[in-house]
């Protein structure tokens, strides 16, 4: 019996001291403020979740079911490591047509899984150790736990509700040393809704050349712009060949599961992550990329549909914060409202915390999208309009409990 106990005793000292074995970065990355409080409301009925990032629409049915006949037809083989050639020839149409860019689909143009790895591989192939990452703030938490994991030192750029949470040229500017190479952009954004229009990024571009940076431009949300079309940073002369764009079928199309992205500039750049790419995942899964080429060739009417549908949530949610007393500028884009909790008197978090015990919302708490965040709340309006409704009812209660009402 002693034995046993001594045997499990060393066995469970071994397992804690397992965590020797990773680099420092492996351990001293935090895990995803997000699925926190996802994860905290997973099995509970009567959470309404305003948290994840996620379409509440299925993938529509004539794109489910071109995958589910390529796979009858026993298309199950590796494609080109870059993407089946029709669907970087749709992508490319697509860019060209909706967004005033074009790329060569033979070599300008990357199929990734999700629109995530193509921003894993844009850092992988810029950063050399030490390299000033520019990423503007609050932004999606990702960005900076990858910049340093692959060894570039992530420099956090503030945007304000005042501005709209736009970028502003002199706060760019102040930020850029001689260590800056690279700027990422997310607009429209999340978790703000904050957009960019043409005039908004001129200067930017200005900066952008004269610094000699380059910029990775995640415009995954790109087609949820509300009142005026999106422009694409890559559209912006001069800008095209300083730019990887990067952007996939998640948002719109709601086609999150199916993990399909891609990435588009110039054949050095994207060469470079190809490379990355090879050695690291092959190609995108096939099945996806059937999937795809349908929702381009025949999906855009749905998207529409959904898009319309994100309008008509954003004017409830943004007219319902302001109506309980919370702030909220009114975002352009994406699927998110970015209400002000402060008046509360709480931190983001203990708001968050409180809302998910006492009133079953989960929302995620402003301060884990970095400089910024504090103070504020990411909503996400990619649900019904009565669990909008709902939860801004109770989201009221709380606000008034807090301010005495």
């Amino acid at each position: 019996m002693i034995k046993d106990e001594e045997k499990q005793t060393e066995l469970t000292n071994r397992r804690q001291s397992m965590s020797e074995y990773l680099t420092p970065k492996a351990r001293e990355i935090k895990p995803s403020g997000i699925r926190k409080f996802f994860d905290l409301a997973s099995g509970r009925k009567d959470i309404i979740t305003l948290g994840v990032g996620e379409p509440d629409f299925v993938t529509p049915w004539h794109v489910r079911e071109a995958c589910v006949y390529s796979l009858e037809m026993g298309k199950t083989q590796y494609t080109s490591n870059a993407g089946m050639p029709e669907l970087r020839e749709e992508i490319g149409l697509y860019l060209h047509k909706n967004f005033d860019v074009a790329y060569d689909p033979g070599k300008e143009i990357l199929v990734t899984v999700g629109g995530s790895e193509a921003i894993d591989l844009a850092l992988r192939a810029l950063i050399t150790a030490g390299d000033e990452i520019l990423i503007p703030e609050p932004c999606y938490i990702s960005y900076s736990p990858i910049t340093a994991l692959s060894g570039g030192v992530p420099v956090g750029v503030e945007t304000f509700a005042k501005d709209n949470f736009k970028l502003k040229a002199e706060t760019l500017k102040a930020a850029i040393t001689p260590r800056s190479k690279v700027l990422v952009l997310c607009y429209p954004s999340n978790p703000t809704g904050g957009t960019m229009t043409y005039e908004d990024w001129l200067p930017i571009a200005k900066i952008v050349e004269e610094n000699d940076l380059i910029v990775i431009s995640d415009e995954i949300y790109a087609e949820l712009s509300y009142g005026s079309k999106h422009v694409s940073f890559a559209s912006v002369p001069g800008m095209k060949d300083r730019t990887i764009l990067v952007s996939g079928f998640s948002k719109a199309f709601a086609m999150t599961g199916w993990r399909m992205g891609y990435a588009c500039g110039h054949e050095d750049l994207i060469g470079a992550m190809l490379k990355i790419h090879q050695f690291t995942v092959m190609c995108a899964p096939v099945m996806g990329q059937v999937a795809a080429l349908e929702a381009l060739r025949n999906g855009l009417e749905e998207k529409d549909r959904m898009v319309e549908s994100y309008n008509q949530r954003r004017r409830l949610v943004v007219s319902g914060f302001r109506e309980i007393g919370l702030e909220c500028h009114e975002p352009q884009g994406a699927f998110y409202a970015f209400p002000s909790i402060k008046s509360t008197g709480l931190s983001s978090d203990e708001f968050a915390t409180r809302l998910l015990n006492e009133h079953s919302v989960a929302a995620v708490p402003g301060d884990v999208f970095g400089l910024g965040g504090e103070g504020y709340l990411r909503c996400s309006y990619a649900t019904s309009v009565n669990q909008l409704t709902e939860a801004i009812e109770r989201m009221g209660n709380f606000v008034r409990k807090l301010k005495g009402e």
